[in-house]
């Protein structure tokens, strides 16, 4: 086993990605503005001298030295960073042909994915024909906009032609990613599978099941990487594609019939090494795997259900590697760990198309990808399960922040080394580095933290189960398999509007918890009442407390164990639902109860605190505010950077506030912390290294990351602001310093940010 933990764990893991209701799906893509794009200028925009720049009569410059020289497009305009994603819409993912139109969900999300991994822009473009003709003609002549084309979602054999008469007919890369990035991660795959199993690519027999764009794209990929053509079969729906067969045959199946007495699909694999599969479900059966030879690899990627699943494999075999397209099985083939680095380094060095080598180059360094130690901002999604190069890790997971410096370098290594880049780079290591720049590992933290909850579920209390934003939240909670989700209210009010609202309470993973008939009741009172007894309360106080306070009832479970995490504060404010808990729950041994916010700020990510429980910490207050943030900044992945802020900078101006950050700081020095801090200092300094170099003494080695605020109000205001001015991400405040995990939203909170929160309470409350 490569996985530290058992593969029938493994197995029965909960689905990674489980079912999403299409009322979900709609309210996701309604929810405010709609859709998943948006354009937001890169120049400023405030002034009438601004306006002038960016248009008339500043625009005038910029345009005379383009049609002087093309070239200076990339330096001037946006190109060099932008792709179209097009599509007509006939072969929507598994949907088939349903229009255009229909497909700009689609391809919207494709735009998303582009900018979210790579930090390339992206627009989507829906051409309203299925004349091959016209659509070339309406592409090829979009030319000058982007840097390059994408196409999705196009129907065999029409991609075929399409795509090789546009890469004729323009100089810049056009790329059918259901045919060649399927095509990337399989053969990446398949490089650490043969690896593992002693075999090479001149003597290995593979058997691809399906002819479509992909399954071609495959086999192609792999020929040119070496493959021993003979060795290779295709099959459709009729069987084997031999020579002289004619049924059903085109140019493109064609090209790789072979010459063979076999005729099924069975009698093919009939001691193969490999399947490739691009089918159907149950298209492979256990005797066909059965039939196999010696430690088969079997890369079942038919969606949404595989040709036959990893269970089924390990019941007959147990010498087998195994990949499916499914995110919740090992070894996905996914495409997103292609396309979005593919298009950044052919962007880059400004290629005029993407050629085989640079397919080869972006596989060879998937596979050696997975063959690297893990990263612990990886490695924490699996908490203490860390993958490493094996039968069940032989593709990198998709969140893996190496991702972004190591396939566009081969890519745009391989272009300039095939004559293809127009600007070649010339430093490599520089260019890596850059690249990591672009994109904060940090953001991928909500999803580490909703993969690590996965392979740990977790009890999760959804304190105020009455309410319908509440349901929503404990639904979806259990709908991605993140643990139970306890619902706490009056069951009939709860089902009265979960039938009002439609949500189903019936589903796996959904508890609902009366606290009034709970049988642990006397147990929580008698809880309650030893803690509360010296301080005002009767017995029948905590009677009542638990009876009829949803907030202390919950806590309580957590308190004693009977769930692992709670969630809070739809109903009422912050300071209310935290002097609930803290009745049932006192502050972890030698820390500080504080509340910090994440901050996802265009590429940046910065941790605020304290934004929910001092109002106007003093000296010492601000020390251990900056401990407890710093440790978990470190528990999120950062290494803190932590800047002390204050209105002045290093004593400039003078007041009685920064005196007291100041203080703090030589607080910090005495303890001896193993972080880096600095302050007092205003927000651009902390924030911009350019400002920051004015002040040669300071101790921080880069921007903050970490901002401890003087005071709650300071606190407050800049992450609404951020929110709503800067259009930031503001997740929080998270709870700090509890013994043990409970969360508290804001009141009003959207179902959302309430699972947000769930998660994160299951992930603070460990394994």
């Amino acid at each position: 086993m490569e996985w530290e933990g058992p593969m029938a764990e493994t197995s029965k893991t909960k689905r990674a990605v489980a079912s999403v209701t299409d009322q979900e799906a709609l309210d996701f893509h309604a929810r405010g503005r709609p859709g998943k794009l948006e354009i937001t200028p890169t120049k400023p925009m405030a002034t009438q001298r601004d306006l002038s720049l960016a248009y008339s009569p500043g625009v005038a410059a910029p345009v005379k030295a383009i049609a002087e020289d093309p070239s200076r497009a990339y330096d001037y305009t946006s190109r060099g960073n932008m792709v179209a994603v097009i599509s007509n819409g006939t072969a929507i993912l598994g949907l088939g042909n349903l229009g255009a139109l229909a497909s700009k969900p689609v391809m919207e999300g494709k735009s998303v994915l582009f900018k979210r991994f790579a930090d390339v822009d992206s627009i989507d473009l829906e051409v309203d024909t299925e004349n091959v003709e016209e659509f070339i003609n309406c592409v090829r002549y979009l030319g000058p906009s982007f840097g390059g084309i994408n196409l999705e979602d196009i129907k065999a054999p029409d991609c075929f032609i399409i795509e090789q008469r546009l890469r004729e007919l323009m100089d810049i890369p056009v790329f059918h990613d259901d045919q060649h990035g399927t095509a990337i991660i399989a053969a990446a795959g398949l490089m650490n599978a043969l690896t593992l199993t002693g075999r090479d690519f001149k003597t290995t027999k593979l058997v691809c099941n399906g002819a479509g764009a992909a399954a071609i794209a495959c086999i192609e990929l792999i020929k040119a990487m070496g493959f021993n053509p003979e060795n290779v079969i295709l099959c459709d729906t009729k069987g084997v594609i031999y020579q002289g067969r004619e049924d059903g045959m085109n140019q493109w199946k064609s090209a790789h019939a072979v010459k063979t007495d076999r005729r099924s699909l069975k009698e093919a694999l009939d001691g193969a090494d490999v399947f490739f599969g691009l089918s159907a479900k149950g298209a492979l059966t256990s005797e066909m795997v059965q039939s196999m030879a010696p430690q088969p690899i079997i890369f079942a990627m038919a969606n949404p259900d595989p040709e036959i699943t990893p269970e089924e494999v390990a019941r007959i075999r147990d010498d087998a590697i195994v990949a499916t397209g499914r995110s919740d099985y090992p070894n996905q083939v996914n495409n997103v760990l292609g396309f979005p680095y593919i298009f950044r380094g052919a962007l880059d060095v400004r290629a005029t198309t993407i050629n085989d080598a640079m397919k080869i180059a972006a596989a060879e360094a998937l596979a050696n990808l997975a063959k690297e130690d893990v990263p612990d901002d990886v490695a924490a999604a699996y908490q203490g399960n860390r993958p490493r190069f094996g039968s069940q890790y032989i593709i990198p997971v998709p969140f893996d922040p190496r991702l972004i410096s190591a396939i566009p370098v081969a890519v745009a290594q391989a272009a300039m080394e095939t004559g293809v880049a127009r600007r070649p780079l010339l430093d490599l290591d520089a260019y890596a580095r850059e690249l990591k720049a672009r994109r904060d590992p940090i953001a991928s933290t909500l999803q580490n933290i909703y993969a690590r909850v996965r392979r740990h579920p977790k009890r999760v209390v959804f304190a105020e189960g009455e309410e319908e934003q509440m349901m929503r939240a404990a639904v979806s909670y259990a709908n991605q398999q993140l643990g139970t989700a306890i619902l706490v209210g009056r069951e009939d009010r709860m089902r009265e509007t979960a039938a009002r609202a439609g949500i189903d309470l019936d589903r796996p993973g959904i508890a609902l918890l009366n606290a009034r008939i709970s049988k642990r009741n006397d147990a929580y009172t008698d809880y309650l009442y030893a803690r509360i007894q010296r301080k005002g309360y009767l017995f029948r106080d905590a009677q009542r407390l638990i009876n009829n306070d949803r907030n202390h009832f919950a806590a309580c479970m957590v308190a004693l164990g009977d769930a692992d995490a709670m969630v809070t504060g739809l109903t009422r404010n912050y300071s209310t639902a935290l002097e609930d808990v803290r009745r049932c729950i006192d502050p972890k041994p030698g820390h500080r109860i504080i509340g910090a916010s994440l901050a996802l700020c265009r590429g940046r990510t910065v941790l605020v605190a304290d934004t929910a429980v001092h109002d106007m910490p003093s000296a010492e207050e601000l020390a251990d505010i900056a401990e407890e943030a710093a440790g978990l900044a470190r528990k999120l992945g950062y290494e803190p950077r932590v800047a002390m802020l204050a209105y002045s900078t290093f004593g400039n101006p003078s007041g009685e506030r920064s005196e007291r950050v100041r203080e703090a700081v030589k607080i910090l020095d005495k303890r001896r912390v193993d972080f880096e801090y600095d302050g007092e200092m205003a927000a651009d300094v902390a924030l911009n290294p350019k400002i920051m170099e004015q002040y040669p003494f300071c101790r921080l080695s880069g921007p903050g990351n970490v901002l401890v605020m003087p005071a709650f109000h300071s606190a407050a205001i800049s992450t609404k602001m951020l929110q709503e001015l800067g259009g930031s991400t503001v997740i929080g405040p998270l709870l700090v310093g509890l013994d043990k995990s409970v969360q508290i939203v804001s009141m009003g909170a959207k179902d959302s940010d309430i699972v947000n929160m769930a998660a994160l309470a299951a992930y603070n409350a460990g394994v």
